[in-house]
């Protein structure tokens, strides 16, 4: 039998895979280790980007400190630095004369860039580098065709992930193993504030940070809401969706074990309605592995359109109807009410991501990027492959094969998924005393009808920035234009 000696000090390089149970680099470091560095590199290339100067920062330093804290209950710590990744990691070996670094796979064009150029200057100063799947059960390579081609459209994607083996979430390392992790006598900087970084956290987020909130999260929603997640999920004034994104987003669960919770949910139902419920969800997982296939194949989308005809859409450019959209003064409640929550809370419900890029792309006729961008400082589970994945699914631009002309009709989206208008009302206060039957449509209420309810249109409520019926037409026009083009 031939054994393979145990490397004797290994880094344990942590970007978006803040929890000790199935972790999939831990578990491998731990095992072929004598002690294991659990080291952050706060990036100052990232640390500068527009794109990660908003919440999702605020959150990740939240992140952090869970995760200092959840090491120190083993006796353990994580070693911050900061600086360029390659430089801080290249030190660190060096100080610990570590033999290895391992880290858990990240998918997006600056991720695979950065980490390339650390295998290699690693390897060039005789250090090993392995790296893991962990952040996707299945990756692009996985799923594929008879012909072995990639898929560009999602139903035969999901046909074809469902029938490949899926592995196991890995056991979570007994206390022995975690003794194994140290930071020795290396410098540790402290994890900076919201200030000392110059970002703002949403001012009410939707969850906590931490692993230990993550799984009482997922035991919550299997337990309970999975199984009517069918009915409930298009609804935004319910708690019917999980809520997991950002626990997803930044590693403090892992897709396994979210996979393997649902599947042990249809195991113990016989009811249909539930097993239903549970496989719409789990359908979910499989389209966030989707979006990842196709940024892992044609990572151009992070800036291009998927669907290169799309490039020639003349968008406009209206920097006051953006800021509207942005900080929900469109006119259209159920818009509105979708951005408020955005912006109080990094987070915001499915079904009115759909409507409010639906808005911005086809009733504004403002460039999906704009939205893509604004999601992405705001969002706590802003994800490159998520994001811009299902901003180009709405905007017509992506892998959907005929989408030009999905153009969704704010006012009766928000009568069909908020017929009450609770959450409209939760979001926007100022229509709190409207009837059901105008707090869509605020606008029609007469002069009288407007004061006995306090709600003056341009006053107390805006009126609706664009005309629907007109802008749907400008938008078939525009992506008409665009088609002849190609």
């Amino acid at each position: 039998m031939k054994w393979v000696m145990a490397m004797r000090r290994i880094i344990w390089w942590l970007r978006r895979d803040f929890r000790l149970h199935d972790n999939s680099a831990l578990t491998a470091a731990l095992h072929d280790g004598e002690a294991v560095i659990p080291l952050f590199v706060l990036d100052n290339q990232l640390l500068r980007s527009e794109r990660t100067q908003g919440y999702r920062l605020a959150w990740l330093l939240d992140a952090l400190r869970e995760m200092k804290a959840a090491l120190r209950e083993h006796g353990a710590d994580l070693l911050i630095r900061r600086g360029d990744a390659l430089t801080e990691l290249l030190r660190v070996a060096r100080e610990a004369d570590a033999d290895a670094l391992y880290f858990n796979r990240d998918y997006s064009p600056y991720a695979e860039k950065r980490d390339q150029s650390v295998i290699t200057a690693l390897a060039e100063n005789g250090i090993t580098a392995k790296t893991f799947k962990d952040a996707v059960i299945h990756e692009a390579d996985e799923v594929h065709s008879a012909a072995g081609k990639q898929y560009e459209v999602y139903t035969p994607y999901r046909r074809a992930w469902s029938l490949l083996p899926k592995p196991d979430p890995l056991p979570t390392p007994t206390p022995e193993m975690l003794r194994q992790l140290t930071t020795a006598d290396l410098s540790n900087l402290p994890i900076p504030t919201t200030h000392e970084l110059g970002v703002r956290a949403a001012p009410a987020p939707i969850c906590e940070a931490g692993e230990k909130k993550a799984l009482r999260r997922l035991d919550y929603f299997v337990e309970g809401l999975i199984g009517a997640y069918s009915e409930t999920r298009d609804l935004p004034a319910h708690d019917g969706t999980s809520i997991l994104s950002p626990y997803l987003r930044w590693g403090m669960i892992s897709p396994r074990t979210c996979y393997q919770s649902a599947m042990e949910a249809l195991a113990a139902t016989n009811k249909q309605e539930q097993r239903n419920s549970i496989n719409v969800w789990i359908g979910e997982l499989i389209w966030r592995e989707f979006n990842y296939q196709i940024l892992m194949t044609t990572p151009r989308i992070v800036n291009q359109s998927f669907r290169e005809l799309y490039d020639g859409i003349e968008w406009q450019s209206d920097p006051a109807q953006l800021e509207a959209w942005q900080q929900g003064r469109t006119g259209y409640p159920i818009v509105d009410a979708a951005m408020r929550q955005l912006n109080a809370t990094g987070w915001m419900h499915n079904r009115t991501r759909m409507i409010v890029a639906s808005f911005l792309c086809k009733d504004l006729l403002i460039d999906w990027r704009e939205g893509e961008r604004y999601f992405m400082q705001r969002l706590l589970d802003g994800d490159v492959a998520n994001n811009v994945g299902n901003w180009q699914w709405v905007a017509g631009t992506g892998t959907d094969a005929a989408p030009y002309f999905r153009i969704f009709n704010p006012t009766t989206q928000g009568q069909k998924f908020d017929p009450k208008g609770e959450y409209i009302r939760r979001w926007l206060p100022e229509l709190r005393d409207v009837p059901d039957k105008f707090v869509h449509a605020p606008e029609k209420l007469s002069a009288v009808e407007q004061q006995t309810y306090g709600c003056v249109i341009g006053q107390d409520y805006p009126a609706p920035i664009v005309d629907h019926a007109v802008q749907r037409e400008l938008a078939l026009q525009m992506y008409g234009q665009a088609r002849g083009k190609g």
